[in-house]
This record gives C-alpha cells, structure tokens and sequence, in this order.
C-alpha cells in the first residue's frame, strides 16, 4: 500500500426508517439526521473537527428542509468548527458513493489528508421529486426523446422485459433481500456501522424497512406500480410486473465515511479497513436507466485488471428488483455473493444516503467473510451509474 493510497477507515449509518409520515426518523430534521452520523464518526475515531479538510454530503432532493448545502448545514449542526467546509453532491442514487469518490480521488491527488464523505435524505420530510415540481422540460431534451423520457419505475418494467425476468424471480428475489437482512440483523452484522437515533418518541436503533415475514407467495398478491393506460398504449410489449414489494421503499437515512491518506492514518494511529482500489462512472441509455452498473462495472473492471472471478463480494445497489437480476445475468455472477446481507429491498433507499451506506456494509460483509475485493454498483436517474472497487486491508 502507498502512502497516498486513499483508506477507509470507518464508516457509520443510521436505522433505515420508513420514508413516511409516521417512519420512526420522519420527525428528525435531515439537518441534525446528518449531524449525527458526522458527529458519531469523529467521536469513534478520537478526532477533532479541525482535522477535517471537507465535508461531501450526497443529497438529492436539494429544495425544503435539506436546501441551502444541506452538508455545510449539518456541519454547523453538529458542531464542528466553523471552519469546515462541506458542499453538497447529486448524482441521483449514486451521490454518496461520488462523495466517496471525490474524497478518495481527492487524497490520493494530494488536496485532502482527512475528508468525510457522508449522504442524507428524508423522504418522508421532502418527498421524491420534489426539486423537479414546477420545473419544465427543455427543448434540447424534447428534440433529442420525442417520444418522452420515464420514471424509473417504468425503466425497471422495460429492463425486466428485455432480460426476461419473471415476476416470480422479480418477489423471489425480493423475499430473499428480506430474509437476509433479517438474518444479519439478528445475527448482529450491522452493528459495528449502525448508530441509533434519538428522536421525539424514542431511540431508533434498527431497520425499519426490514420485513422477516416475507415471502414471495405473499407479494405475488400485490398489484403493479406502475403501469397506466397511456404506458400500457405506449409500450404494449411490457408486462408490468414491478410492484411495491419487489421495489425499494422510501427510506430515511443518514450514512458516512471517514477517507484519508494511508500515511495521515499511521501518523494518527488509526488501522485503515480498506483501500479504494478502482473507480468508474458511465452514462447509459437515459429510457432504460438503471442499465448502468452493468458497464459502470465492466469500466472498473478493465481498469483494475480484475475480472468478476477476484470479487469475492459485490453490493448491487437493489433500486428494484430487475436491477441487480439483469446486472447478474449480464456480468455472469454469482448470486451468492451479491447483496450477502439483503439490500436496498429490504433495507430502504434513502436515496441520497445510499452510496455510503452500501461502502459500509461493503466494508463490514468483507471483514465478516476474509474477502479481499468487493465491488460496490449503483444506478442513478438519467442514465447513470458508479462503480466502486475496494480491497480489504
């Protein structure tokens, strides 16, 4: 390892609440839900807020109650010097995981020793989409998709149909997301990342998203998500499979990393967990969507010099439940060491806090195993996706 290697060396996250009126975080501002994962990271590592050179904090709905550079906000908030700086990322799903991004690829150029990359987002306070209301679409975007561009839950239906994935494999899929996150919930996998929440009615301090009793018999009840007669007319070839159950659910949450140079950690006396070994970010068809950590993840590859057989574990970001299906079908995979601890399905989303949060779980499922690689793939709105190679220390 190199001296200017970019290390990690802690990473924390609040419960996943559910990201609606009455969710166990939805009376927490996302200010202080921010300030508490920035303020927990410091205390576990015995340092001080002058230390820091940035603070990167993903976000995506920017407007309301996480407006005005919702990460220098929580900065304030959680009272570190006045002196630290922070501003505020959105690359869609993936903006924690470009704060991670940024801040090692920040150290390993020189400009940082210690930053923080960190995400948060209330969708129960500031709901999704909501710093697109009263906005317009431009003409240039018009011109180029005539036709329209859709949702991602729309995306997700078009993807199920052109890797042919059922609705049956789409809540399998699903019910196992659930099973194993009840799993390492129980067995107690997440409790060296996860920092319980004092809130007006109590301690969070586990996943609220997390349902034990799922099966997949249960969700072939529910009914599509998606599907209208204007999309039906438009895409007569899709079968409209993706549902509720076999999405991710609106999240609150906050998540963040402690990132520095592997000589700054010597010199402090901290053990580093991991190294950033190879980073990738692709754009991709803009109607499919969430297609991209299919080449975000064939990129990092060329670029590590590794191929899918060196990765011991990969967190596919589960945004719906076609995601990761097509991605495995593509990449030719093992299903056994993807998401080993359930994901986003039954974990939640909280979209803006989600890239760090799956760093964490990357982190800890390597250490838990003796893995040495493990790849981290997010799909963003518009077409995008991040892709992230670790090597565990």
């Amino acid at each position: 390892m190199g001296r200017t290697d970019a290390v990690i060396v802690d990473v924390v996250r609040t419960p996943s609440g559910r990201g609606k009126p009455g969710g166990t975080l939805s009376e927490v501002h996302p200010v202080d839900l921010a300030a508490t994962v920035l303020t927990r990271l410091l205390e576990r590592n015995g340092l001080e807020s002058r230390q820091i050179d940035d603070v990167l904090m993903g976000c995506v709905s920017q407007v309301g109650d996480q407006a005005m550079n919702v990460g220098r906000q929580a900065v304030l908030a959680a009272g570190f010097d006045e002196s630290v700086p922070a501003t505020t990322i959105d690359r869609q799903c993936g903006s924690s995981q470009q704060a991670a991004h940024f801040a090692a690829q920040g150290v390993m150029a020189g400009a940082y020793d210690i930053v923080i990359a960190a995400g948060v987002e209330s969708m129960s306070r500031v709901p999704l989409g909501s710093s697109a209301r009263g906005g317009s679409v431009a003409a240039g975007i018009t011109a180029r998709y005539p036709e329209g561009l859709v949702n991602q839950g729309v995306s997700a239906e078009l993807i199920a149909q052109r890797w042919g994935l059922s609705r049956d494999a789409l809540d399998a899929f699903a019910a196992e997301s659930h099973r194993r996150a009840a799993a390492a919930a129980a067995d107690g996998s997440f409790s060296s990342q996860m920092i319980p929440v004092q809130t007006p009615t109590g301690l969070a301090d586990r996943d609220e998203t997390i349902r034990p009793a799922t099966t997949a018999e249960g969700l072939a009840g529910l009914g599509p998500a998606f599907r209208t007669d204007e999309l039906a007319a438009r895409f007569p070839e899709v079968e409209w499979r993706v549902t509720p159950g076999n999405s991710s659910p609106l999240t609150d949450a906050a998540s963040a990393a402690l990132i520095m140079s592997a000589d700054r950690a010597e010199q402090l006396g901290l053990t580093p967990r991991a190294r950033f070994h190879s980073f990738s970010v692709v754009g991709d068809d803009p109607l499919l969507m969430l297609t991209g950590p299919i080449p975000a993840t064939r990129r990092v590859l060329e670029r590590s010099g590794l191929t899918i057989a060196d990765l011991d574990l990969y967190e596919v970001n589960e945004a719906f439940s076609s995601v990761p299906l097509a991605w495995l079908q593509d990449l030719d995979a093992d299903p056994a060491r993807l998401n080993p601890w359930g994901g986003a399905i039954a974990l939640g989303h909280a979209v803006g806090a989600s890239g760090t949060r799956l760093l964490g779980t990357l982190v800890a499922a390597l250490e838990a195993t003796g893995g040495r690689y493990g790849l981290q793939t997010m799909c963003e709105g518009g077409g995008l996706a991040n892709a992230t190679i670790i090597e565990r220390l």
